[in-house]
């Protein structure tokens, strides 16, 4: 059996959780046509993804991966000529990718894992941080009547920085070492696609428009990377909240009756839409 491993990305609560779950009810369950199929189980404990892809169906809020509680994910799947290939995908928490732009840091585990060939990177497509101008600040706080005395220092920390800037640095250290292993394929998922529709933009023209940092670095190809970029809905919508006293959410309620699950999944790149995440896998193993 072909063996590849693909690194699943990105900084905190950017959708890596989410689309595990949803990868692994789309293959187990079959109610739509995939890229790549469900093939035996691997030797193991199918525990974690049984609880997470149960949370999904439910329109469940994914409990967020512990720090320091990385797991080693494996599917064993079937291509399109019906090989088997064994697609491993570390779980790791978002936090441990902050800490390597914030402290320059990887734990030896992490560092381990991140020498896989294909790279999903995530990106919250609601939640990106924008560039902040002083000037702007300034300005906006006296439009509010606020006081800026002259002079001041205002404390700045890491996390503070834009979501380009902190998404390029660890895309470069993906590419020096103890990390580099050459050239690799990187399959960029904008998840909760859902919520950038209103913007009418094509995936690829979004990141152009609200990460042109990004957008640069990829096209000017300094290191190499080989790139797709999808825009992925894999929750369908809004689930109910934490809260188990808040009010259920009718549109969590709306996707918990829907026939086939699956098809709440949507997919969007340069060819047709679809509900097959296992789409870009599939291109990351070409």
């Amino acid at each position: 059996m072909s063996d590849q491993s693909v690194i699943i990305i990105g900084l905190p609560e950017s959708g890596k959780t989410t689309f595990l779950a949803a990868l692994w009810h789309l293959i187990t369950d079959r109610d739509v046509e995939t890229k790549l199929r469900f093939h035996t189980l691997k030797d193991g404990d199918a525990t974690h993804l049984n609880e997470i892809a149960a949370r999904w169906r439910d329109a469940k809020i994914q409990d967020r991966t512990a720090v320091g509680g990385s797991r080693l994910v494996s599917m064993n799947l079937k291509d399109a000529q019906n090989s088997p290939v064994r697609v491993t995908f570390p779980d790791v928490p978002g936090e441990a990718y902050r800490r390597m732009w914030e402290d320059r840091d990887c734990e030896p585990e992490i560092r381990d894992v991140l020498r896989a060939e294909g790279v999903l990177l995530f990106i919250h497509s609601d939640a990106i941080a924008p560039p902040r101008w002083v000037v702007d600040e300034v300005a906006q706080s006296r439009a509010l009547g606020l006081e800026v005395p002259d002079g001041q220092q205002a404390p700045w920390h890491p996390r503070l920085a834009p979501t380009q800037v902190q998404l390029v640095d660890l895309l470069q250290l993906l590419r020096t070492p103890p990390l580099d292993v050459g050239p690799r394929k990187l399959a960029i998922m904008l998840s909760a696609w859902d919520k950038a529709e209103g913007e009418e933009l094509a995936p690829f023209a979004y990141v152009e428009a609200k990460l042109p940092l990004l957008a640069q670095y990829l096209r000017g190809g300094a290191d190499g990377w080989r790139f797709r970029i999808y825009g992925v809905s894999a929750q369908g919508g809004d689930y109910d909240p934490v809260d188990l006293a808040a009010a259920r959410r009718p549109e969590a309620e709306a996707l918990r009756r829907l026939d086939r699950p699956s098809t709440r999944i949507r997919l969007v790149s340069a060819g047709p839409e679809s509900h097959d995440l296992t789409e870009p896998l599939a291109w990351l193993m070409e």
